[in-house]
């Protein structure tokens, strides 16, 4: 499939009440949890897609859209959720997200993005030249990236109880 504004809205726009249905109020085994050393939380992770709505997506794309001569952009702390989150109950994180990402939808529409600007151009820090329409896509697919981790870290805490199954469980074998 081709990239589409359209089509990536239809899932930008869902992904806060996917994980709101998914993970408010269930028991903190499933949410504080993680995979092991060095991984994250689901509580960790919605905090790291709130971190993405203020320092990320919309930012860039102002940056590709700008009439600035320096299109390069601020590195990403992949990390800042861990100060960032502390404090506060899950259910913040998720109310917060949803309320980040409403605006940042809105804005993202007001720009009625065209098919010659989504060619416009930025500098990834790590990658050097992107397109608008490539950090949008990446937007799109971060999120179904999570939401899956998410699935995948709930899953593994029931990766021993389901004994000979677990053969059958991808998901357990990631």
């Amino acid at each position: 499939m081709n990239f589409s504004l359209s089509k990536s809205i239809e899932i930008l726009e869902r992904t806060p009440e996917v994980l709101i249905t998914m993970v408010q109020h269930i028991s903190t085994d499933w949410t504080s949890n993680n995979e092991g050393a060095e991984t994250w939380s689901v509580y960790d992770i919605i905090g790291h897609l709130i971190h993405g709505e203020k320092t990320d997506w919309i930012p860039r794309m102002e940056i590709i859209l700008s009439d600035k001569t320096d299109k390069t952009f601020e590195p990403f702390d992949r990390f800042a959720q861990f100060e960032e989150s502390k404090g506060k109950s899950l259910s913040q994180l998720l109310e917060e997200f949803k309320k980040l990402r409403s605006t940042n939808i809105d804005q993202l529409r007001s720009k009625k993005i065209t098919e010659e600007n989504s060619n416009k151009k930025g500098i990834h820090p790590a990658f050097g030249e992107i397109t608008l329409s490539q950090l949008l896509a990446t937007w799109v697919v971060h999120d179904l990236n999570h939401i899956a981790q998410i699935s995948r870290v709930m899953a593994k805490q029931y990766k021993a109880e389901v004994g000979p199954w677990v053969q059958y469980l991808k998901i357990l074998q990631q």
